[in-house]
């Protein structure tokens, strides 16, 4: 069993007990002293840009990671210090051949005339992040599939990743390049650094963490996920034969309710009992 682990994990509704369900006393607490370990290198996976993962880790008084994946994959910082992340180049170099020269700008165009679709703030845009509002209720699937059609027309290498912000009852919708989803940033970065699949965990929530979550990736879903994300999550692995890359959490552990951090934790001991249990003093 390896002595160290890579740990990567969405933030909002994951990490941060922002959502309805309760959060365990104490998990963030537990959560922090795994990975001040170093045994553990921390990434953050998320949708949220530089800015406002620096504002949850003050916010919510996470620890600093090692690494921030961010923009829904877009982005991939080293974090040298608390004042010091260093874009990765070498990832924006990797990512970009997918839009065959396309811009940001063009694939706006391309989709302008889609009905439903509602531009983000361009807070919330970058070079390769393409980023529209739809309403939950409308149904996806139609304008995917067109989406989908326009961009084969331009030879253009796209993945339109679909979630529900819960808190706001709002669909969203990204337009990236075909390997800037988390799935590839964490693969990218894990192979970058030397980690092996068995020394590497990703805990997760929603439809966005989905390629990661039913991926060859140990992964874990926490307990405070939706029922039809959990269900998607377990026909989708049924179905890829990845069935022992996914743990679904569901407390217990450590007398914990496996939401949020405790899901994380919970994880990662259903992965490396042994680690975790040094670690943690289980």
């Amino acid at each position: 069993m390896s002595e160290r682990l890579l740990v990567c994990t969405d933030l909002d509704r994951t990490l941060i007990p922002n959502g309805p369900q309760p959060e365990s006393e104490q998990a963030r607490v537990r959560f922090k002293q795994l990975c001040d370990s170093d045994e553990v290198l921390l990434a953050y996976v998320s949708g949220r840009d530089q800015s406002l993962v620096r504002d949850a880790i003050a916010d919510y008084t996470l620890p600093q990671p090692d690494y921030v994946i961010g923009d829904v994959g877009t982005s991939l910082y080293h974090v040298e210090s608390v004042d010091d992340w260093r874009h990765q180049a070498n990832w924006h170099q990797h990512i970009s051949q997918d839009w065959n020269g396309r811009s940001h700008q063009d694939l706006k165009q391309l989709f302008s005339d889609i009905p439903g679709l509602r531009l983000q703030e361009d807070e919330k845009q970058n070079r390769f992040k393409l980023s529209y509002y739809l309403s939950p209720d409308q149904d996806q699937q139609p304008i995917l599939e067109e989406m989908g059609l326009r961009l084969q027309r331009e030879t253009v290498a796209a993945s339109l990743v679909w979630s529900i912000d819960e808190t706001a009852n709002m669909g969203l919708l990204d337009v990236l390049p075909e390997r800037a989803t988390k799935y590839h940033a964490i693969d990218f970065l894990r192979e970058s650094l030397g980690y092996g699949l068995n020394e590497t965990v990703f805990s997760g929530d929603s439809g966005n963490d989905m390629e990661v979550l039913v991926s060859p990736i140990p992964a874990v879903l926490v307990a405070n996920a939706q029922a039809e994300v959990r269900q998607q999550a377990q026909q989708s692995v049924d179905a890829n034969g990845n069935g022992g890359s996914l743990y679904m959490a569901k407390g217990g552990f450590m007398a914990m309710n496996g939401n949020y951090s405790a899901g994380i934790i919970e994880g990662a001991a259903h992965y490396h009992p042994q680690l975790i249990a040094r670690l943690l003093a289980v």
